[in-house]
Formats: C-alpha cells, sequence, structure tokens
C-alpha cells in the first residue's frame, strides 16, 4: 500500500487541469491525477475497517440508490479488488475532519482521521460520480491528500420571516454536507415570527408563530397579502433535525434572539415589554422598537426557562443570543431598567445591553455551554466567555479577536447570500450586491490581526435571511453557486485558492446542481453592465462570460431592430437600452436587460466627495452620482446609492466650463425601517474656480415621499456646483433605530 503509494505520486503527470472531469469544490489540499480508471459497479464491495463507518457508508448507499439505481454489498477485501475500502489513518492536522483517496485500477482507498474525515473522503468522492445516471462509474485514478483550513464553516438560514419544511431543512444540511460546512446556524426566532416549540410556553407558537399578514412587495412599500402566516417546527421535528445533520457531521446552532427582536414572545407574553403592551407580530421587515425588558428579573427567568430547553434539543457547543439591532428608547423610558442601571452601576443602555448579555451567559456558562452573539454584543463590554459573528463589517470581528475572543467572520458584504448576485436582478432581494467573484476573493483573516490574534478567527459563515426568500427556489437561486465559492474560502489552503481555477470548474459544478435537482443562478454567465466615462462622456459597457453567446442592443424598446454589440455604446441623450445574448442561430438565449439613461449637463463630469460613503454602499464611488442611472424600482441597492452612516454628503461637480443652468436636483433615499432617514436639509452652492462657493439662495423644492428628489429651479452660469445634504445625525427617541446614527443615502446629481 504505502509502496503503491510513492510509486504513484512518482508517476502522476496529468494536471488537474487537464481532467475536464475533475470539479471537485471546495478544491483538496493536494491532488495528483494517474492514468486509467477504477470501475464501480453493482459487483463493488464496500469495506468499513473500523467500528463507527457505517454511517458514512449508509450514507454513500443511499446516494448511489437515488441517483444510479444500485447500492454496494458490505464484504471484506477480496483478491481481485473491486472493493471501495473506508478505513482510519493517523493525520497530523490542525483541525479534525482530513482525509485521503487513493483511487488505483482495482480499490478505492478513502482514509480519514476520524468518522468526520471518512465521511469528508466520501462527499469527494461523490463529487468524482458521472451527472448522468449509468450502469458503469468509472472515477479516474488518483491520489488525494485534504484537510479543511478553518474549524468553523457555517451557513445560516433564517425561518423566521419565512417557514421551511422539515423536509426542506434536510436537504438543505445535505447541501452543506457535500460542502464540507460543519455548523448550520438556525435562525429560529425573531420579530415576525417564533419557529421552536418551548412546551413551559405554549403561547410563543400558538401566538408568537403567526402574523396576520405579510409584506407583499418591497421594504417600505406598505403593500401587504391580507393573508395569515404561520408555522413553526414542534420538539420532535427539531429532535429529527439535529440527529440528521450529526449523521452528516453537521453541528446546529440554534439562534434565540435577544433582547431586541423579539417582538414575537412580547406578543405571546406582554409581560416582558417594557410598557406591557399590546404587542403584535411584526408584518413587515426592519427592526421594532419593542424589546425584551432588561430591567425585570422575570425576563430573566423567562429566558433562562426558554433556554433549558432549547439546551436539552441542540447538544452542541454554543447558543447564539442575536444581541443585534437592539433599539434602547424603551430602555431610556422604563422606570424599572433605569432603576435597574442604578443597582448594578451601570452608565448608560449600552451597558444595560451588556448587562443582559453577561447574565445570559453566566447561566449559559453554568449549563456547560458558550454564547456567540452578533457583534453589537462588543458595545457596553463583551461577556467574559462570548464569542463573535462579525456582521457589519470586520470591525467587531477585529475588536473581539484582539481581546482574545473567539470570532465567525460573517460581514454582510460578501457574505449575506441574501443580496443580489447581479446588478440587473429581477427578482426581489434584500438590498445590497455580492457577485460570486467577490464571495470566492474573501479572506476570512483580516490583514489588521497578527499571527497570535488571527488564531482566534474560527472561520467564517454564508448568510441567508429569508425577507424574501418565499420558496425552496428562490432560496437556492440565492444560494448557489455562491455557497461553493464559500466552500472554497472556508476549506482549501489560501495558497491552493485560484479563481481563474474555480472559474473553469464552474460549468462542471453547475452541471452537478443539475444532476441533482438544485436550481441555481446563471448570473455570473448573463450580461454584466456597467457605465464608463472617457473625457465627458459616458459609455455602456456590456459583458458576458457566455463564449458561446453573442450580445446584441436596442437603444429603444423596439427588439425588431437590434445591433451587434461590438464597443461600450456612446450615451448622449435620455432613453431606454436593452441587451441580450444571442447564439449562433441568432436566437435569444437569455433574458433581456433594461437600462434607462438620463442624460444632463453633469453626467459624465468629474466630481469628488469631501467625505468618503461606508464601504458596504460604495458601488461606484463619486462617480455613481453622475452616472445617469437613477433608481427608480423603490429599494435599495448598493449598486446605485451611496450610504452614508452619521456622516454628511458634500460633492462637487465640474461642469468642465461656464454654464447656463436652470435647475439642480439630488435623487434620495427614506427607508426608516433600515435606519434611513431623508436629509436633514440640502443646499446647493455654484463656484467660478472651485474655491470660493456661494448658496444658491432659491427655495430648495421636496418631490416624493420615499424616493426623494430636492430640487432648485435657479437662472445664473458656474462651472462648479457643490451640492451638500445633512445627515440627520442620531435617530431621534421613538423612531426606528432611535439612539444610533442615522444612515443618508443618495443616488443621482442632475443639472439642466
Amino acid at each position: 500500500m504505502k509502496l503503491y503509494f510513492i510509486i504513484f505520486l512518482l508517476c502522476s503527470t496529468i494536471s488537474l487541469k487537464a481532467q475536464t472531469n475533475i470539479n471537485l469544490v471546495p478544491m483538496p489540499a493536494k491532488i495528483n491525477i494517474g492514468k486509467g480508471n477504477f470501475r464501480i459497479n453493482a459487483n463493488t464491495t464496500i469495506v468499513l475497517e473500523g467500528s463507527g463507518l457505517e454511517n458514512t457508508a449508509a450514507y454513500f448507499n443511499d446516494y448511489l440508490s437515488k441517483k444510479y439505481g444500485f447500492t454496494l454489498k458490505k464484504g471484506s477485501k477480496k483478491k481481485d479488488g473491486n472493493a471501495i475500502v473506508l478505513n482510519f489513518e493517523r493525520l497530523d492536522y490542525q483541525f479534525p475532519g482530513a482525509y485521503t483517496i487513493d483511487v488505483n485500477s482495482k480499490e478505492i482507498y478513502i482514509s480519514g482521521d476520524n468518522e468526520t474525515g471518512v465521511f469528508y473522503g466520501i462527499q469527494t468522492l461523490i463529487q468524482l460520480l458521472p451527472t448522468k445516471k449509468t450502469e458503469h462509474i468509472n472515477i479516474p485514478q488518483l491520489f488525494i491528500n485534504d484537510y479543511p483550513r478553518f474549524a468553523y464553516r457555517g451557513m445560516h438560514l433564517d425561518v423566521s420571516r419565512h417557514l421551511f419544511s422539515v423536509a426542506y431543512i434536510k436537504k438543505y444540511i445535505d447541501y452543506l454536507a457535500l460542502h464540507k460546512f460543519n455548523n448550520f446556524h438556525w435562525h429560529l426566532t425573531d420579530d415576525q415570527g417564533w419557529r421552536i416549540e418551548i412546551k413551559k410556553y405554549p403561547k410563543l407558537t400558538e401566538v408568537g408563530s403567526c402574523r396576520s399578514q405579510t409584506l407583499a412587495g418591497r421594504f417600505g412599500s406598505d403593500l401587504y397579502d391580507s393573508t395569515k402566516y404561520c408555522g413553526f417546527y414542534s420538539q420532535e421535528e427539531i429532535k429529527q433535525v439535529v440527529q440528521y445533520a450529526a449523521a452528516r457531521y453537521i453541528t446546529i446552532i440554534p439562534e434565540i434572539d435577544m433582547p431586541g427582536h423579539c417582538l414575537a414572545a412580547l406578543a405571546s407574553y406582554p409581560f416582558l415589554g417594557c410598557n406591557k403592551g399590546p404587542y403584535k407580530v411584526m408584518e413587515t421587515w426592519g427592526v421594532a422598537a419593542d424589546v425584551l425588558c432588561a430591567g425585570n428579573d422575570s425576563t430573566y427567568v423567562f429566558m433562562q426557562d426558554v433556554l433549558d430547553e432549547v439546551m436539552q434539543l441542540f447538544p452542541g457547543q454554543y447558543i447564539h443570543i442575536g444581541g443585534d439591532e437592539c433599539p434602547k428608547e424603551k430602555w431610556k423610558t422604563c422606570p424599572v431598567c433605569q432603576q435597574k442601571m442604578k443597582t448594578e452601576n451601570l452608565k448608560n443602555e449600552h451597558e444595560l445591553q451588556s448587562y443582559f448579555t453577561q447574565r445570559i451567559e453566566k447561566y449559559v456558562n453554568s449549563k456547560g455551554r458558550k454564547i456567540i452573539g452578533w457583534d453589537e454584543i462588543l458595545e457596553g463590554g463583551l461577556a467574559p466567555n462570548a464569542a463573535v459573528m462579525s456582521w457589519r463589517g470586520e470591525a467587531g470581528g477585529i475588536a473581539a479577536a484582539k481581546q482574545n475572543h473567539f470570532v465567525v467572520m460573517t460581514p454582510e458584504r460578501p457574505l449575506y447570500l441574501n443580496w443580489s448576485q447581479t446588478k440587473n436582478e429581477d427578482s426581489v432581494t434584500q438590498g445590497g450586491y455580492n457577485p460570486l467573484e467577490d464571495v470566492y476573493n474573501y479572506e476570512p483573516i483580516p490583514k489588521e490581526l497578527d499571527l497570535q490574534q488571527s488564531k482566534f478567527i474560527l472561520g467564517a459563515q454564508g448568510n441567508l435571511w429569508s425577507e424574501y426568500l418565499m420558496n425552496e427556489k428562490k432560496l437556492e437561486y440565492m444560494l448557489f453557486p455562491r455557497m461553493s465559492a464559500l466552500a472554497e474560502v472556508l476549506w482549501t489552503p489560501r495558497n491552493k485558492r485560484n479563481w481563474i481555477d474555480f472559474e473553469k470548474r464552474l460549468p462542471g459544478i453547475i452541471e452537478r446542481y443539475k444532476f441533482q435537482g438544485t436550481n441555481y443562478s446563471t448570473a455570473y454567465y448573463d450580461i454584466q453592465p456597467g457605465v464608463l466615462v472617457s473625457g465627458n462622456e459616458i459609455f455602456w459597457k456590456l459583458e458576458s462570460r457566455n463564449q458561446d453567446g453573442k450580445i446584441i442592443y436596442v437603444k429603444d424598446s423596439n427588439t425588431n431592430s437590434p445591433l451587434t454589440y461590438k464597443a461600450p455604446v456612446l450615451i448622449n441623450k435620455t432613453g431606454l437600452y436593452g441587451a441580450a445574448l444571442t447564439d449562433t442561430t441568432n436566437r435569444v438565449i437569455s433574458s433581456w436587460i433594461w437600462q434607462k439613461f438620463y442624460s444632463n449637463k453633469a453626467t459624465g463630469k468629474k466630481i469628488s466627495l469631501t467625505t468618503e460613503p461606508n464601504k458596504s454602499y460604495s458601488m461606484g464611488g463619486a462617480f455613481s452620482l453622475v452616472d445617469g442611472v437613477q433608481n427608480e424600482r423603490g429599494m435599495l441597492r448598493s449598486a446605485q446609492f451611496l450610504g452614508f452612516n452619521g456622516k454628511n454628503l458634500e460633492a462637487i461637480i465640474d461642469l468642465g466650463a461656464l454654464t447656463e443652468i436652470n435647475s439642480i436636483s439630488l435623487h434620495a433615499f427614506e427607508q426608516k425601517g433600515s435606519w434611513i432617514y431623508r436629509p436633514a436639509s440640502v443646499s446647493f452652492f455654484i463656484s467660478g474656480d472651485g474655491q470660493l462657493f456661494a448658496p444658491i439662495e432659491s427655495p430648495v423644492k421636496l418631490i416624493g415621499n420615499k424616493n426623494l428628489l430636492y430640487k432648485t429651479l435657479v437662472n445664473l452660469k458656474a462651472r462648479y456646483i457643490k451640492v451638500a445634504a445633512k445627515n440627520n445625525g442620531i435617530i431621534a427617541s421613538g423612531e426606528p433605530g432611535a439612539g444610533n446614527n442615522a444612515w443618508l443615502f443618495v443616488d443621482e446629481i442632475e443639472v439642466n
């Protein structure tokens, strides 16, 4: 056996790139390809050389039965081979789960450092199987030595906004197993629904699992479906799911959100709130102002009772307690909370939340478990043993690691997989833009950490929030292929990760999606539009990675006379432009994408910002304010807006020469539920030299409700224009997000 390994490695000269059928994801740490194949058929036996391998063998046989119509018999090694041998081998790597696969002409050996490692080896073998049903399965001769880069490889799913069946949760877990994820973060409670049965408090599911209706349009549209929405998982169902995940070596981390995002619990038991109700389960998205009363001891008794039942159901080390987006205005006016702050010597409401978290942590620790929470639990002081999930960028994770706390990186950009994956998404998504490339190129260990501090980065996690995931097909459309990219980020050694290689494997990865009946997005191959500037002119740039397609475009909605795209299209007037892909027979093979451009005197001109926008909402930078593209869908997209958190906008545009001006406009956006507020004020200034600016005295008129237009009418000449929009600063009491910095979102600046 060992001698064969040496000979095999010396003789393996065929490169992985030459093997078009080797489309593994995540890519193994080491792989050598030989010549020839091993054939699996109904006569092949599966040999178990070690106890505890029955589970993995049964999993593999179940897969063979469903996809190829036969199973393997258990047996012992035969002289003539024709066996798949599972066994254990000492593999000294940092994290458990390492394995080797040795395929020769007679046998397949899969060895793992433990049961999990053997299971991962089987997952790799499954990806070597053909993507069509056949009686004879050929596996290329190869040798793989593989191991995980990170200890924590996670995926999240929110079932509070929209519920998914037990059967589908199991399917979701199978997706995780195939990609070698080992943690499933199950978001079970929120303002919009309580989804876990708690026997001591039956109203949590009798009342808290139902909302009277659900937002039907985009957030902020105030359109509802008038249909009652209910559902939860019984404890017996949860036990099934936990057992199912354990058989796939996946730990489930349950999230019971507290002290914010608790409106479903408050509706069920109003005594938990500061004003004692009445409350109702939230029917829209966003953040509710009502939270748990942190001053009332009965709140802690309630949550401890809930956690007792949760910990009985979920045997993993961590219990997620949320801790994010907790408005503190109710606490400021609650006499019980204020008294608690005096009694406990707490300086402010942030320290009150820290007190809440530490009290809950102490209880969870007493049961032999640990808490993990979103990065807001850092505010006011981090609980002694808590781990942090850093979602608001990486700053929280960096701060926690520097304090020697364990961290899971899950920044919304690029790891929120419910964000759009194309700038021309035609379905409703939640805000920003996280394309496949950005997910693949994410590095979980921030450069700000030294070697010792970086050891506290457990890994990373992709998140799927379900506001706009109403069904399984939509969920998978948002999930794939981005989850495959993330799997490689978390498993494959950093120096082995290669975007170009992943891109070459992607068609084969997609073929496996098809074979397994998985829905997926083709956004990566769709037309990718962009706006370019050259001199004072703007152009519509169109690209596609579909090598077999040809791009055509039109300058109005008449698709009968399309032009062949050869170079970026000059945009010199307001109009609607469309583009699509065609095949060699000129048949349209993609959806048409449409973009309306608004040409004005500021379009394509030089622009600078005094203050940079938040990096999560900075697509296109300052140029996005003069690119001729306006938001017209009443939705938040980072590709269309610049976002400033607690900061003002000040933009200066150089029109290039003294120009006659009749009006100046600024487009802005308001969505209070997301803490986005209209500007406190908007002012316009003019200058001849770009240094000294004089204010325009003409009144600024506000047009619109959520999509806002600030416009002033003038009759003057200027070369430079300054646009200033003042941020609302700290959000006022009683408003969503009270006490936090307001967001200011601005879009296009027009000069006519």
